[in-house]
């Protein structure tokens, strides 16, 4: 039974765009409009990349909305490698949220969104580095499972297969899989094992999209030839909803908040340009569906289906869309009698959808708590309600998983609010609600999808729903709706949020890396939650036996869902530098929990839980600090000040209107996050304060910036610029250029050794043009490039020292890579022997 369920889930996530809304959907009498006419549009395009945020969301946009296609986006990574400006979450949890922001831009752009298991590992300079990495043939395999499913006529890849090395190694290695694949899709003994689900699908035309960043400026592309083009004029303006093409494309651009792409909108007439890279031209070069049949005559049988919706059309009542209902019905019994299977899916769902807004039929489903755990019986609220004069009749509900119709045969009245009550035994088997694409071992270069089926899903599968049968015109039509919890928030309004399926018990250890300098013993804080009333249970502290931990477990009692409680182990590492990985267990009804549950709540996106693996890294570390106060100000987000507690350091974070004179002076050393200079505008006015602090004899040490929309060209006392260098290859050989420099030397003795195991990469954003008053102190670089000098720039000023440094510590030290918390050290306990030369910023 299970098995049918899931199947019936999946079908419906593949048929359907799955981008869900926390906010039920209620479109007005143009928007329904809109869908009625896509109806009768039977062609695809597919819009393909490597990252979020890489999408043309101009020509999605215009693809769904002006020529009324169904589009799709495939990035073929989630995005976990980038960077974070909302927050300090990286890696996988990057990933959860920018997937989110996908999913929110196409609900405005009208796209659908779809994904690969490409890990975004980080910077790529090239392919041949991004697909050693990527496993080439399982990312192949997914764009081909993509566009067999997806169906498209057109894809256009954002980049171009034929320029590796001019950008990402993911942008172009996503263009020369897409390039690869146009002649694959169709063959059946390519990837034969799809063939169980989907079919061979030929692509009619492949383009590549060029802008003028392919050509190095604007001036470039627009002398450019482009005879051999396909031109399409996007700067179209929807009087229908007052909007023109580009703000709707801006609007969507703008759910990129994550990576502080808020894009302004532009109205009047723009161009964008396709070339062929695969098929034949269009004969009208300008009409990218010439050739290719996108009516209903596409599909066995389905000329009449055309010739109803034309009729819907034409006929279509702007104050009255209910008038539509009775056609709409007998259109989609036609469609369910179709034989292809792919337009029958996908048309049915469109027209069921189009139905319920037609006719302001509202059906929801909320449970009474936002949490629940396997084998836990949960109470739902149902509302049904018609709010047109047409006649309906609520045959049944059934509810998922568990399978359970219940009959109704209730008249649904014209605005007759009708409320059900109903309870659902959730199976003990029932999954936890996380993101599919993490709940399996990933590798440095790909996540793990055993099921075939699930692969490009974007979203969460939830597998809590209700089934609304309603029978409308005679024709009875399953209305399906996820479960949802709401509450009334005194500022907000209705809030919504999804039904989360939970652990009965989670557990974390509040640190993500513990540091241990000696063998002193340290008290570790864990957590325990509960998922579920009275949970009575022992928590244990798991770790080799040279690592001392005392008690061995812990007795604790939970009486109501949603409490925590924290505990504390007293832990002595061994006495010479080891690392190792505690976890915390909590047994519990004679079962094992060590799941530590991870909220993520942004307002732009829809809240997610991530379940991982309750464990810190432990390092017993040959590491010496001077035990001096810091002032951090944080840029754009990292967990570098909890690594530095870690330390031992006593760090307050500054605001921006915290830096004076007086509060800096309890300061020995203020470090400025990662791009800080890029996200904290209040910084322009405060660097002389900044620089006289340094001078008085203390030290700033300046994280990455990057070189674009710099708050001020003057971040530091000497001249400075930042460039695009960096180094991708985490183990690239270092070379040290000032051996005898105290920043090598003290507290800690800097070697080689202390760049093994950093992860990612080793940095980013190196300056290259600098004032000879820094000392560069590391030079390394990837392969087949010259060395890059720029990592760690050292400069006394005054009687303190200015540090800029392009390395990757935000990455490294939550990661518990020892030699980066050793070199962090040294560059906080830099000490001036003499006066330094007071060279000033060169105007």
């Amino acid at each position: 039974m299970r098995k049918i369920q899931i199947q019936i889930l999946l079908l419906f996530l593949a048929g359907i765009s799955i981008s869900f809304a926390q906010q039920p959907q209620k479109p007005n009498s143009v928007e329904i409009y809109n869908q009625i006419k896509k109806l009768n549009f039977l062609g695809s395009v597919l819009y393909l990349a490597a990252h979020p945020d890489d999408e043309n969301t101009r020509l999605i946009s215009y693809f769904a909305n002006e020529m009324n296609a169904r589009t799709g986006y495939l990035s073929l990574t989630r995005g976990d490698g980038g960077q974070n400006l909302i927050g300090p979450q990286l890696r996988e949890l990057l990933g959860v949220i920018r997937t989110q922001e996908l999913i929110e831009a196409r609900k405005i752009d009208g796209g659908e969104q779809f994904f690969s298991r490409a890990n975004d590992f980080g910077f790529s300079k090239n392919p041949n580095e991004t697909l050693e990495i990527w496993d080439k043939d399982k990312v192949l395999a997914d764009v081909v499972w993509t566009i067999r499913k997806f169906q498209p006529d057109i894809i256009v890849n954002r980049f171009d297969h034929r320029s590796p090395g001019t950008t990402h190694g993911h942008h172009t290695s996503s263009a020369m899989l897409s390039e690869e694949s146009f002649k694959l899709t169709n063959d059946p003994k390519i990837y034969p094992e799809q063939l169980k689900y989907v079919k061979p699908w030929q692509v009619k035309r492949q383009f590549f999209n060029p802008s003028w960043w392919f050509y190095g400026s604007q001036e470039k592309f627009d002398a450019a030839n482009k005879s051999k083009f396909v031109k399409l004029e996007t700067g179209v303006y929807y009087n229908a909803i007052g909007k023109s093409n580009q703000e709707i494309a801006a609007l969507s651009r703008s759910r990129h908040q994550s990576q502080g792409f808020g894009s302004t909108g532009v109205r009047g007439d723009e161009t964008e340009y396709l070339e062929l890279i695969n098929g034949e031209y269009p004969k009208n070069r300008d009409e990218l569906f010439d050739g290719i049949d996108t009516s209903w005559n596409r599909v066995a049988n389905g000329k009449p289906v055309g010739e109803l919706i034309a009729k819907i059309i034409a006929n279509y009542d702007f104050n009255n869309p209910s008038a539509s209902i009775p056609e709409l019905t007998k259109a989609y019994v036609m469609v369910q009698a179709l034989t292809d299977e792919h337009w029958k899916t996908t048309k049915a769902a469109a027209i069921k959808s189009i139905i319920a807004a037609c006719s302001g039929l509202y059906l929801e489903a909320v449970a009474s708590e936002q949490e629940a755990t396997p084998g836990s019986s949960i109470r739902l609220s149902l509302e049904a309600i018609n709010r047109c004069a047409v006649g309906m009749e609520l045959v049944s509900v059934t509810s998922l998983p568990d399978n359970k119709t219940t009959v109704q045969n209730s008249v649904l009245k014209n605005n007759n609010d009708q409320k059900i009550n109903l309870q659902i035994q959730l199976p003990t088997t029932i999954e936890y609600t996380q993101p599919y694409w993490l709940k399996e071992k990933a590798s440095l270069g790909m996540y793990t999808v055993s099921n075939q089926e699930m692969i490009g899903i974007p979203d969460i599968i939830r597998e809590v729903k209700v089934i609304f049968n309603v029978k409308i015109n005679g024709v009875e039509i399953p209305f399906e709706r996820t479960v949802v919890y709401k509450y009334n928030d005194g500022v907000k309004g209705e809030m919504y949020n999804f039904l989360d399926i939970v652990p009965e018990v989670t557990t974390s250890i509040l640190e993500r890396v513990l540091i241990f300098k000696d063998t002193k013993s340290k008290m570790i804080p864990v957590k325990v939650k509960a998922g579920k009333d009275n949970i009575a249970g022992n928590l244990q502290l798991e770790l080799p036996k040279n690592w001392l931990v005392s008690p061995k477990q812990i007795p604790f009692t939970l009486e109501k869902k949603g409490t925590e409680q924290l505990f504390y182990f007293e832990v002595t590492a061994p006495s010479n530098p080891e690392e190792t990985v505690a976890k915390s267990i909590v047994t519990f009804d004679n079962k094992r929990f060590d799941k530590d549950q991870t909220i993520i709540d942004y307002s732009h996106i829809t809240k997610q839980m991530v379940l991982k693996s309750a464990e810190s890294k432990c390092i017993r570390i040959d590491l010496r600090t001077n035990g001096d106060a810091i002032g951090y100000i944080m840029g754009a987000g990292d967990e570098v000040p909890e690594s530095l507690t870690q330390m031992g350091y006593k760090v307050t974070l500054l605001k921006p209107e915290e830096i004076t004179p007086e509060k800096l002076d309890s300061f020995a050393v203020v470090i400025t996050g990662i791009r800080a200079y890029n996200t904290v505008s209040a910084l322009a006015n405060k660097q002389n304060i900044l620089f006289n602090y340094v001078k008085s004899g203390k030290n700033m040490i300046v994280q990455y910036n990057t070189p674009h929309s710099l708050v001020t060209d003057k971040i530091a006392p000497y001249p400075l610029r930042i460039s695009s260098d960096r180094v991708t290859e985490e183990n690239a050989k270092i070379i040290f250029l000032a051996p005898n420099h105290p920043v090598l030397n003290s507290p800690n003795k800097i070697t080689t050794k202390d760049f093994e195991g950093w992860t990612q990469e080793q940095g980013l954003y190196y300056p290259n043009d600098y004032d000879p008053a820094f000392t560069p102190i590391l030079s390394s670089h990837d392969k087949g490039e010259s060395p890059k000098k720029g990592a760690l720039l050292v400069a006394p000023y005054g009687k303190g020292y200015y540090i800029y440094t392009g390395l990757s510590f935000f990455r490294e030290l939550p990661e518990g890579v020892a030699g980066a918390y050793r070199l962090l050290s040294n560059m906080i306990s830099l000490k001036q022997p003499i006066e330094a030369p007071q060279t000033e910023l060169k105007k």
